[in-house]
């Protein structure tokens, strides 16, 4: 009687070979359907879905100022996600960019606070070049726990974004907080030459737009045209093989998570160095954990996650504007990414699976 109801009910069978339409159109549908699902909500909550809608996704385009503050978000979302693509695409799963953002951030902020006097046009180079270190050695840490010990990567480096803050809280109300701030829990405004130059007049935008879209341009070069690459996504999709062809697994989970916090790291110095200037709590905005909804939606391809950082940085500032215009609280803007995430795993599911329904076959008579 169950066996039989069982198989009124669909079943995932794996496809024989995914359909290229249907992956381009998963995270297409996947954006429709959590904005359908939010406007819902919104309605629920009593506020207007329209209002929220245009003060979201309309918004942030109108208007030369608003949208550079698109592309200015869009950098260090761009750069930790490819990081984090190449090793979710090695099966390698980087959850710690959060942290590694941060120490990034630490980091780079070392060179102003210390050498506040310092001039010369040295001083931001080197800070993104430490930044960027720091990541690396921060994700160092859970590639040996997860090499010599087999820690889990997932929960070793969320942990370890936990650490993170803490040192950050540490440096910022102990030896690096402002004597001159008012009390509060912040360094001191870095000097001219830490700050990188702008990229486009009467805009926060600066030069790391530059360096994100060269990094993405590496990422897929490496991923698609180079050895390394090949065997990474081969561990990824098929270890038995990868075990078989030689391919060391270590090697691939020490390489995913020193490129992922290498990229997390930049990022952070690129913060302190650029829009704000100074070292603050409040540099742990949570890119490192969008980023993992950017990279996804981008089908962990370099180019769809150009356009899924673009995407996610509109909802950054739409979300911004929509808790002004429209009075939106900030879990709502929230829920929106992460019902987002959820649609496109829901919808990548199709592009390697598709329904297939069961009939209970009727016995034949003796």
């Amino acid at each position: 009687m169950i066996v039989a109801l069982l198989d009124r009910f669909p079943r995932l069978v794996r496809r024989d070979q995914s359909s290229l339409a249907i992956a381009f159109a998963a995270p297409v549908v996947a954006l429709c359907v959590a904005t359908a699902v939010n406007l819902a909500l919104y309605l629920i909550i009593g506020k207007n879905p329209l209002a929220v809608f245009y003060a979201m996704l309309v918004e942030p385009f109108l208007s030369w100022a608003s949208f550079s503050e698109v592309v200015l978000k869009t950098s260090p979302l761009l750069l930790i996600a490819q990081g984090l693509a190449i090793g979710f695409r090695a099966k390698v799963i980087n959850i710690g960019a959060e942290g590694q953002f941060i120490m990034g951030a630490i980091f780079a902020s070392s060179i102003p606070v210390w050498f506040n006097e310092a001039e010369g046009g040295w001083i931001w180079p080197a800070m993104l070049l430490l930044g960027a270190l720091g990541g690396t050695f921060w994700a160092a840490i859970t590639a040996f726990w997860r090499v010599r010990l087999n820690a889990s990567e997932i929960l070793v480096s969320l942990m370890l974004s936990l650490v993170a803050e803490q040192i950050l809280n540490y440096l910022l109300l102990g030896p690096w907080k402002d004597p001159h701030g008012f009390n509060f829990p912040q360094s001191v405004m870095f000097q001219a030459d830490a700050m990188i130059p702008i990229l486009f007049a009467d805009t926060r935008v600066n030069f790391s737009l530059v360096i994100a879209v060269v990094f993405s341009m590496l990422v897929w070069l490496f991923m698609q045209r180079s050895f390394q690459g090949y065997k990474l996504q081969v561990g990824g999709l098929a270890p038995a093989a990868a075990s078989y062809a030689g391919f060391s697994a270590g090697r691939a989970i020490w390489i995913s998570l020193l490129i992922g916090g290498f990229a997390a790291g930049f990022a952070g110095a690129a913060e302190v160095a650029g829009p704000i200037g100074q070292l603050q709590r409040s540099i742990s905005t949570g890119y490192g954990y969008a980023a993992i909804i950017v990279a996804y939606l981008g089908g962990l391809h370099p180019l769809g996650i150009l356009v899924s950082s673009l995407l996610m940085a509109v909802l950054y500032i739409g979300g911004d504007n929509a808790m002004v215009s429209a009075d939106l609280p900030i879990a709502a803007v929230r829920v929106f990414q992460g019902s987002l995430l959820l649609s496109y795993l829901i919808a990548a599911a199709f592009v390697r699976y598709r329904l297939e329904w069961h009939h209970a076959s009727k016995r034949t008579p003796s």
